[in-house]
């Protein structure tokens, strides 16, 4: 099996509202499989279906790094139903290779989700998994990582995305 491929920023799917996942069936858990396995090639943490060109509501995360063993979530239709504190961290995105840029996101999140087995699920997250949740479902409503950033750090980071954007719609 290939790895996808991970949509780069100037993608007009990367801004779009991922649809409801109306049926769990073996095409959504084959596509979470490789959505898993193409993540993990690339080296990241977390991929919504929106990155590799499908507008449907479903996310992988897997937090290990490096050898570290993460635990792994395939989440179909998250949302948060409940946030609180507020924590600034560096945080970087597949979508935008090799640029990173402090956003201010609430420290604790809940998030209610379906599992592949279609079963209801909740978790209250903090740290990384709080982070990669909120990041990964702001993907899946076409919300990026830079449009939270500060003005100042957009303005210092606009001449690599204006070359990532290009190089992109080039393509």
């Amino acid at each position: 099996m290939k790895n996808m491929n991970v949509l780069k920023y100037g993608s007009p799917l990367l801004r779009k509202k991922a649809a409801k996942i109306t049926k769990i069936d073996l095409r959504i858990k084959k596509l979470a499989e490789e959505m898993l396995k193409s993540m993990h090639a690339c080296k990241g943490i977390g991929l919504a279906a929106n990155q590799v060109g499908i507008l449907e509501r479903l996310v992988v995360i897997d937090t290990g790094r490096g050898d570290k063993k993460g635990e792994v979530f395939c989440l179909v239709n998250p949302e948060i139903t409940a946030f609180e504190g507020n924590a600034r961290f560096e945080e970087g995105c597949l979508s935008f290779p090799e640029i990173y840029a402090d956003v201010e996101r609430p420290s604790k999140v809940t998030v209610r989700y379906q599992e592949l087995t279609g079963a209801m699920n909740e978790i209250t997250a903090e740290g990384v998994l709080a982070r990669v949740l909120q990041h990964e479902i702001d993907h899946l409503n076409g919300i990026l990582f830079v449009d939270k950033i500060s003005k100042i750090k957009y303005l210092l980071l606009n001449k690599q995305l204006k070359e990532l954007e290009r190089n992109t719609r080039g393509k």
